[in-house]
Order: structure tokens, then C-alpha cells, then sequence
């Protein structure tokens, strides 16, 4: 990489900054650094020759298009450019503090939009029958009971699927605190039929769950994420669901029923976890869909 040693050092230190203050997880801090390498490489090439931090100080508009223009003729989609964009912002802004110089180049840069595709939940009846038929692809009883247990969670309480595998003793409280992207807390009420399904589960699990995770596999150790993908596959091939009736899909379901159900969004924010709430308004269009295919269904002048 053709990099300053002084930048190198600084490259290292933001590493450093992103997982000891703000909580970035690994794959995070890697992938961020990989994008901010990438493109200081191209800045060496694009200005012919490695520059130091004073010189990342003089980075213009101009400099930012080209690399953008670039990327683009690689064939590196717009949604690729806006996230390593937005690395190289957080690297800018984090440099500038550190350093002492005008970031607004960089900082006042705008990515190659991209049409943001709409989340997919799954209706409430067809989220209903997976859940049930997820009961019916093991043969041993307390996996098949612990399968139901985590789909019912991802659905009731709106976690990612890291999350509810990190849960963690044989019962579920009323509320849980649950740790999210970013090292994030959130407080999420558990509904009667998550506690339930994860009770029927722990009664009929063979390994001691009094500490440890919650779900285990089937020699006892952490339930494998790929499993439950595994076994929503199975299912939804089976009742005939699309492809993106996935376990994070049941997460998507959470809040758009909440949301058909008259819930406010800034609650729904806060219960997913969404550090913006422009995240969490995408569930509106989703709304709106659903609302605008009922009414071409109910009126009579809608078909």
C-alpha cells in the first residue's frame, strides 16, 4: 500500500479509536479500514506520490469524484461507493480533530445515490404458519422446540438473529436488555408467547442452561447461526414463501405489524435499535405498499 508512514500510524490509531471508544465490532473496524486504505492508495497514485497527514489536510472535492468515477468504472455498485464513502468521512472526521484542519471537502461530498431497497417482513398469518411448521422439521423433540423458540423471538421481540443467540440462561424476563450494533442498549419488552416458546424449549433441552447461551446445538454448545437459516429454508419451501422470508426477515415483520397496528416510530425505532430513525421509516413505504394493495383489493374501483 502506498501509504506515508505517518499515515499508516494514523490509519492504525482510528483502527484503535473505533474499537476501544466506540465499541465498532471487528468485522466493522476491518472492513472501515480496508475502505480508507483503498482509497488513500488511490490518492498516492491519483497525486503521484504517498502523502503525508498534513497533506490529507489539502484533499479536495475534485480528488473525491475522481476516486468515486473510478470505483464506478470498475463496476463497484452506487451502494458500494456510499458505504466506503462513508468510511473515508468518519476516517476524515476523526483525522481532523486529531490533526487540526478543515474536513468540509470531504465531509460535504455526496455519494452516487441508490434506489434503497424496502424491507421485506412477511405478513402476519404467513409469519404465523412458519412459525408453526418450523415445529415440524426436526425429529428430536427439544430441537425442534428450541427452532420454534428462536423464530418466535426473532418475531416477537424484533432481534437480530446475533442477538436472540446471545441471549443467554433458560428463561426470558419480561423486558430485556439487549446490546446491539455499535455496543448500543435497548430496553424490549418480551411478549407472553416468546417467554412461553422459550420455557416449552428449556424444559425439554437435555443440556443444563442455568448459564451460557440460551440456545445450544445439539452436542450443547452455541446454537449455530446457519442452522436457523438452514431450517427457515426448509419451511418456507414448504409453505410455498419467497426467498426473503429469511430470520432477519421475522425482525422486518416485527415492526411493520407493529407499525399496522398503530404504533408510533419513534418507539419502534427504539425497540429495533435503529441509531437514525430515516432507518426506521422505511417501514412507512412498506405501510404504504400494504395499504395501497388493500385498498386496489377493497374498492370498488381499485381493479
Amino acid at each position: 500500500m502506498s501509504l506515508s508512514e505517518g499515515t499508516r500510524d494514523a490509519l492504525a490509531a482510528w483502527g484503535d479509536h473505533m474499537r476501544g471508544v466506540e465499541g465498532r465490532a471487528p468485522n466493522t473496524v476491518r472492513a472501515y479500514g480496508a475502505d480508507v486504505g483503498a482509497f488513500l492508495a488511490f490518492l498516492a497514485e491519483h497525486r503521484g506520490g504517498p502523502m503525508g497527514l498534513a497533506a490529507l489536510g489539502g484533499v479536495a472535492t475534485p480528488d473525491l469524484r475522481a476516486w468515486m468515477a473510478r470505483e464506478r468504472a470498475r463496476g463497484t455498485g452506487a451502494r458500494s461507493v456510499a458505504r466506503r464513502l462513508s468510511a473515508v468521512k468518519a476516517f476524515w472526521r476523526w483525522l481532523s480533530d486529531r490533526e487540526g484542519f478543515d474536513p468540509t471537502a470531504v465531509l460535504s461530498a455526496r455519494a452516487p445515490r441508490f434506489q434503497k431497497p424496502l424491507p421485506r417482513p412477511l405478513a402476519a398469518d404467513a409469519a404465523s404458519a412458519l412459525v408453526e411448521a418450523v415445529g415440524m422439521q426436526h425429529p428430536e423433540p427439544w430441537i425442534a422446540a428450541r427452532d420454534v423458540a428462536v423464530v418466535t423471538v426473532l418475531w416477537g421481540c424484533g432481534l437480530r438473529i446475533s442477538e436472540a443467540l446471545a441471549l443467554e440462561g433458560p428463561a426470558l424476563p419480561e423486558v430485556l436488555r439487549v446490546t446491539g450494533k455499535g455496543g448500543k442498549e435497548r430496553v424490549v419488552p418480551v411478549i407472553p408467547a416468546a417467554r412461553a416458546a422459550v420455557d416449552r424449549y428449556a424444559a425439554a433441552c437435555p443440556f443444563d442452561l442455568s448459564a451460557g447461551p440460551t440456545f445450544r446445538g445439539a452436542r450443547g454448545g452455541p446454537l449455530n447461526p446457519r442452522l436457523v437459516s438452514g431450517v427457515m429454508a426448509r419451511t418456507r419451501m414448504q409453505l410455498g414463501l419467497p426467498a426473503t422470508a429469511t430470520p432477519h426477515a421475522l425482525r422486518h415483520s416485527f415492526a411493520t405489524h407493529l407499525l399496522e397496528a398503530g404504533g408510533d416510530l419513534r418507539a419502534i425505532q427504539e425497540l429495533l435499535g435503529h441509531a437514525s430513525l430515516s432507518t426506521t421509516q422505511g417501514y412507512t413505504a412498506v405501510d404504504q405498499v400494504h395499504l395501497m394493495e388493500t385498498y386496489a383489493r377493497a374498492h370498488p374501483h381499485g381493479g
